[in-house]
C-alpha cells in the first residue's frame, strides 16, 4: 500500500463524538512508553503526524487520521499510564473501552508491545479482554532495532509460547522498528488486505 495522504481529522473525548463516517478504522494502542507515535509517523512517512513526546502518556483523546481518504488510523491513549490521578485513569479507561466496544467502523486493533521486554501482565490482560470481547486484534512488536535479529526471534517465540498457554492460536504478529522503517510494508499490506476483503465481502 502506498500512502499518498495522511491528515489529522479529529480528537474526541468520547466515542459518540468520533467522525460520523462509515470508513474502516484501525486503532493503535499500547502501554504509554511503547513508541506508538513514532510507529504511526513511520507508517505514514510523516514525522509530525502523531505528536511524539519525551513524556509517555501524552495522548489523552481518541485521535482520527484519514489515510488516502479511504480509511482511518486511530491513535488511542496508552494504558498503564504514567502519573495520573485515579479519576483520570478511570475516565481514560472508560473512553478506550467505550471506543473499542461501541465503534462499529473498527475492524482491527493493533496492540503495540515492546519486543525488549518479557511478556507483561498488563499487555496479556488487555489482549485477553479484547479476545473475550470478540474484538479482532494483531500484535505489533516495536523497537526491534534495539536487539540483534537472533534476540528478536527469541523474544517473539517466548511471547508466542506464553500466549499459547491460554490462546488456541496466535493473532497476526508484526515485528517493527520506527528507527529503521522495518515492518512498514507488512502492517500496511495487512490493512490493505482487510480493506479489500471488506469491499469484496
Amino acid at each position: 500500500m502506498e500512502i499518498k495522504t495522511a491528515e489529522f481529522t479529529l480528537s474526541s473525548p468520547r466515542v459518540s463524538m468520533c467522525p460520523k463516517d462509515t470508513k474502516p478504522e484501525y486503532a493503535f494502542i499500547g502501554r504509554s512508553n511503547v513508541g506508538k507515535s513514532s510507529l504511526i509517523n513511520m507508517l505514514c512517512r510523516n514525522k509530525k503526524l502523531a505528536k511524539t513526546s519525551a513524556t509517555p502518556g501524552k495522548t489523552l483523546l481518541i485521535n482520527h487520521f484519514i489515510i488516502n481518504r479511504e480509511w482511518y488510523l486511530v491513535d488511542l491513549p496508552g494504558y498503564g499510564f504514567a502519573k495520573r490521578s485515579k479519576s483520570e485513569l478511570q475516565r481514560l479507561d472508560q473512553m478506550i473501552r467505550g471506543y473499542l466496544l461501541e465503534r462499529e467502523q473498527l475492524v482491527n486493533v493493533f496492540v503495540l508491545v515492546d519486543i525488549r521486554l518479557e511478556p507483561q501482565a498488563i499487555d496479556l490482560e488487555f489482549m485477553n479482554w479484547l479476545g473475550m470481547s470478540s474484538i479482532p486484534f494483531s500484535i505489533v512488536f516495536t523497537k526491534a532495532d534495539k536487539l540483534t535479529n537472533g534476540k528478536v526471534r527469541q523474544n517473539v517465540e517466548a511471547y508466542k509460547t506464553k500466549m499459547l498457554e491460554t490462546w488456541e492460536e496466535m493473532p497476526p504478529c508484526f515485528v517493527t522498528s520506527a528507527e529503521k522503517h522495518e515492518g512498514r510494508d507488512e502492517v500496511l499490506g495487512y490493512i490493505e488486505q482487510i480493506n479489500k476483503s471488506l469491499i469484496d465481502g
